[in-house]
This record gives structure tokens, C-alpha cells and sequence, in this order.
């Protein structure tokens, strides 16, 4: 069983802070827990909602109905209360109101620890009496949380907790809840995933212009950055930031930038000069819907086919759209080592719901893994940074390893001069195109997830994953899934075969945008013939419910 409670208040009130004590705490005492997030492009005010749903199964997507709304103002209260399934509690801070429990969280605070800002952890206590989970495990979590801060923090905010506990065991309600599952206690976000793999796998130069859903990974990797040796640097805009990063990545150094889609197109430039030096450049680009500034805060896959052909001129690039956290770790380091064996961009391509999706999984390995850069450590006479290979990879040296190492921005050579020789060019263009023939056969398989023959298949990519998932869950043995967690490059044989493998009468492409990106890559390379449709583009992401509902109608 599982159970969906919703946070909900202004910008300011902390429900952020409120729903990771909680996702925390839950995970701590071995629920299975996913956790997301709805947020207004706003400092303070407006409506702001966190989502903590626990099971004793593993999760995979959120859910729009919520059996406990912790409403702190009126208006989450009157927009939101349509979402408390039946049987469900309102606990509202304020007077009662309309059969909710009333508790007003910042008065009790002030009583209770002396300051209102305390007022999230009288909630989070109140949520556990309601759920009736001991107290110990929240003020075990709330104990190694702030435990830093201070012996008398603490204990004011344990006996808030206490007192929310007190209030919500005696409010005469309470919620069958889902008892521990043995579920990890460790949780991450997709953006904390990709910073650590980043940071294990070696990157030693992080630089980007702050822009939402991608801050979270670029803060992130600053956090840690004493930690792992990495020089963060806050630029003055996109430009400069994949820029600095190619000075970087020409220079030895591995680096990578975070951005969203309005940033990615301030570095298209910066990404053809990457392709035409042939620099191992890794750029993370969280999406989020456009055009323009869009919907800063929300989430979509509109950005696909932009990452995938940005830039002038052609040249090989990968892209990566993990649907989990656990799979924004893997695929980081894979992009890293993707873009050093070929010298040539990788892009990691998440979007706000994974971005700020919590969720618990066993322990991510944190210790420092460098990739192998493929450098040649001692160039022969004769080196040339851009010879002419069968498999379009040329061996790479670095300044001051004894080879002279040129770079610019113009067609050259295999030495690296300046060209306007046309046989040159033709031989340049196509020895980059050729990395694509070993970027393919090196890709990413579609996963299938149910079935391996099923009536209904439903086809995704990045971080529909897991409503996809759930969805297959709710349908029955009669769908399967399979995700493409490379939409680029990919073998279209292997992706036809294993679409033809299923047998499916039915085949539908679930993507969040309006066009169908990843279907239409599908049918130009011939992987796919006819298929439904499946679009969201309301800045919503899906759930597993929404897409049950729509197979079946």
C-alpha cells in the first residue's frame, strides 16, 4: 500500500523543508518513499506544494490525489482540498475549519521552541502522529539533521516535534499507513545524482550561470567541492560558461557546465567549438517549458530535438535522459567517459520533475573514480591532434606533453592549422561522423520493463519512466514499457527488433511535449513505423494514473 501527503503553502513558509525532513525521516525508518515538488517562479508568496508519497513497494511516480494535505494558508486549503481522496485528513494551520485538524504551527513554535520558524518541524511531528509512526524515528532524523547546529536548536526543535506529535495523535484521526519495508535509507535527487557522479568520476572544473530547474545540481557540486577538489566558478552568463569549459577540457582539465534550455541557446556557439576542436565537453540541461522563459519552474521534454541539432555545422554529439536518480548516476559518469573516448560533447539531459524528484535507493558509491581520459601520455614525433583514423578518433595529447597541441574554431588540418582546402574539409567532416558508428554500437539499450510479449506497448524516454512504469503496473501483465534512456545516438536495428520483439497491437509514445519528439527520431531512422501519441505539455508531469487512464480509454 502507499500513501501520498501533500505540503502546501506560500514561498517563504518552508515546505521545502518540511517535506525532506519528512522524506527523510520516512526513508530512515525503511519506507519506500518518492517525493516531488510544485513551485511558483517566486521568492515569496504564491502556492507552493511538496509531495511525500511512502509505500512498502518501491515508487516510481508521483501522484495527483493525496490522502493528507498539511495546508499552511487558506489558499492551499480552498485550491487544493479537491485533491484529498475520500477518507483523507486536512491538517490546516489556522482555526478549524470544514472538519480539518486544526494546529496553528508557527504559535505552537514560539511556544513550544521559541521562535515561528520552528513551525515545520511542529507539522512534521503532527504528520507522524496522524500516520501513528513512532516519534523516535522522526527525532532520530531531526537529531543527525541539526545535530550541528547547536545543542539548544536541537532541542527546541525535538520538543516542537514532540509537541506536533502530541497535537496530532490527540486530533482523534489518524491514517492507515504503510508499515517499514526494509526500503534503503539513503535518498537522493536527480540533481544530487548527477553532481556526485560528476564528482566521483573526476571533474575537477564546474562553471554555469544559475538558471532553474539546473541551480540544484550546480549547488550541489559546490557543496561538495573541497571534498572531491573542484574549482566552482559562478559565470557571468552561458556564454562564458561553456567557453570557460572548453579552455578547461583543451587544457587537461575535465569540466562540465549545468543549464535549461534558455541558457543552452546562449551556448550553441561554445558547443560548435566544441565539436570542431573535438573537445570532451559535458553539459547537463534540466528542461523546462519554453519558448522563451517559458515556465521557469516547471517541467517538460521540449529541449530534445534542440540539444540534438544545436549548433551550426554537423557534428557528432550523445545525449543521455535518465528517468530515475539512480539512473542520472550511471549515465553522468557514462557521459563523461562517452565524451573523453570520442572527443567530442555529451549532454545529459534531465528536466525539473527528476531534477527535484526525490527518492531512496541503495548507497550511490561516493568515492573518487576518475574515468579514463584516453590521453596519450607520451606523443610520439609527428603527433597530430587530429589524424585521420577508421573510427574518426583521433589520438589526443595535451599542451605541454611534449606535442604541439593547436586549437581554434576554424576547419583545419590534421595538425590543426587553418584550411579552406574542400578535400580537407570533406575528410574532416566525415572522420567526425564516424565517431557516430562507435558511439551506436557502444549505446545504451531500450530497458523493457513487464511482459516480454504484451498486447499494449508504450514507448518513452527520460524521466517518464516511472509513471510509465506504475502505469504498466495498473494495466496489467496486458502492457509493457520500454525506455530509451540514450534518445541519441542509438542503433535503429537493435530499437526496431526490440519494439518487434513485444508483439504489441498497440504502440504509444508517451512524452511530455506537444510534437512527439522522441517518436519522430523514431520513425526517421526507420526504428518505428506507426504509433499513438501520448502528450502532456501542460507543465504537469505525468503519473501513473493519468497514463492508465489514457490506455484505457
Amino acid at each position: 500500500m502507499d500513501v501520498n501527503l501533500r505540503i502546501a503553502g506560500e514561498a517563504g513558509q518552508g515546505v521545502d523543508t518540511t517535506g525532506r525532513v519528512l522524506t527523510g525521516a520516512f526513508a530512515a525508518l525503511g519506507l519506500h518513499v518518492l517525493a516531488s515538488q510544485n513551485y511558483m517562479s517566486r521568492i515569496r508568496g504564491g502556492l507552493n506544494w511538496f509531495d511525500v508519497r511512502i509505500g512498502d513497494i518501491e515508487l516510481f511516480s508521483s501522484r495527483k490525489q493525496t490522502e493528507l494535505l498539511v495546508a499552511l494558508t487558506s489558499e492551499a486549503l480552498e485550491k487544493l482540498r479537491g485533491d484529498v481522496a475520500e477518507g483523507g485528513i486536512v491538517l490546516f494551520n489556522g482555526a478549524a475549519t470544514d472538519g480539518a485538524v486544526a494546529v496553528e504551527l508557527e504559535k505552537v513554535a514560539k511556544q513550544v521552541g521559541g521562535s515561528p520558524i520552528m513551525a515545520n518541524t511542529v507539522a512534521a511531528g503532527a504528520v507522524f502522529g496522524l500516520l501513528g509512526y513512532e516519534l523516535d524515528a522522526l527525532a532520530a532524523h531531526v537529531t543527525e539533521t541539526l545535530g550541528g547546529k547547536g545543542a539548544e536548536v536541537l532541542q527546541a526543535n525535538l520538543a516542537c516535534a514532540r509537541k506536533g506529535y502530541e497535537l496530532g495523535n490527540a486530533s482523534g484521526r489518524g491514517l492507515k499507513a504503510p508499515g517499514p519495508a526494509g526500503a534503503p535509507s539513503a535518498v537522493y535527487s536527480g540533481s544530487e545524482a548527477v553532481g556526485l557522479a560528476a564528482a566521483t568520476a573526476g571533474v575537477k572544473f564546474v562553471t554555469a550561470y544559475p538558471m532553474s530547474p539546473s541551480t540544484a545540481a550546480f549547488t550541489y557540486l559546490a557543496g561538495i567541492a573541497d571534498e572531491y577538489g573542484i574549482l566552482i566558478q559562478q559565470a557571468e552568463d552561458e556564454i562564458s560558461a561553456i567557453n570557460m569549459i572548453c579552455g578547461a577540457v583543451y587544457g587537461g582539465v575535465p569540466a562540465m557546465t549545468t543549464t535549461s534550455g534558455g541558457g543552452f541557446a546562449l551556448m550553441t556557439e561554445g558547443l560548435s567549438l566544441a565539436g570542431v576542436a573535438e573537445l570532451p565537453v559535458v553539459i547537463m540541461v534540466a528542461q523546462r517549458p519554453g519558448p522563451a522563459t517559458g515556465l521557469p519552474t516547471h517541467t517538460a521534454q521540449e529541449d530534445l530535438l534542440f540539444v540534438l541539432h544545436a549548433g551550426h555545422g554537423e557534428f557528432p554529439r550523445a545525449v543521455f535522459a535518465p528517468g530515475t536518480p539512480e539512473q542520472a548516476y550511471a549515465l553522468t559518469r557514462r557521459a563523461f567517459e562517452v565524451a573523453h573516448r570520442y572527443r567530442t560533447p555529451a549532454i545529459i539531459l534531465t528536466d525539473q520533475y527528476l531534477a527535484d524528484m526525490l527518492k531512496n535507493s541503495s548507497p550511490l558509491d561516493a568515492s573518487t573514480r576518475p574515468i579514463d581520459r584516453c590521453l596519450v601520455e607520451k606523443p610520439a614525433p609527428g603527433y597530430l591532434s587530429y589524424r585521420v583514423t577508421d573510427s574518426g578518433v583521433s589520438p589526443r595529447a595535451l599542451p605541454g606533453s611534449g606535442a604541439i597541441v593547436v586549437a581554434d574554431s576554424h576547419e583545419h588540418t590534421e595538425d590543426g592549422h587553418i584550411t579552406e582546402d574542400p578535400d580537407v574539409r570533406v575528410r574532416m567532416v566525415d572522420k567526425r561522423r564516424r565517431k557516430l558508428d562507435g558511439m551506436r554500437a557502444e549505446a545504451v539499450p531500450p530497458e523493457l520493463y513487464g511482459p516480454k510479449r504484451a498486447g499494449h506497448l508504450l514507448i518513452c524516454w527520460g524521466s517518464t519512466y516511472g509513471p510509465a512504469r506504475e502505469a504498466a503496473d495498473i494495466l496489467g501483465g496486458s502492457t509493457a514499457v520500454l525506455h530509451f534512456a540514450q534518445p541519441w545516438p542509438f542503433d535503429a536495428t537493435a530499437a526496431r527488433r526490440a519494439i518487434e520483439s513485444v508483439g504489441a497491437g498497440r504502440v504509444t509514445c508517451v512524452e511530455s511535449n506537444a510534437t512527439g519528439q522522441f517518436a519522430s527520431l523514431l520513425r526517421s531512422s526507420g526504428a518505428l513505423d506507426e504509433a499513438e501519441l501520448m502528450l502532456r505539455y501542460d507543465s504537469w508531469p505525468f503519473t501513473a494514473e493519468d497514463i492508465a487512464a489514457r490506455c484505457a480509454s
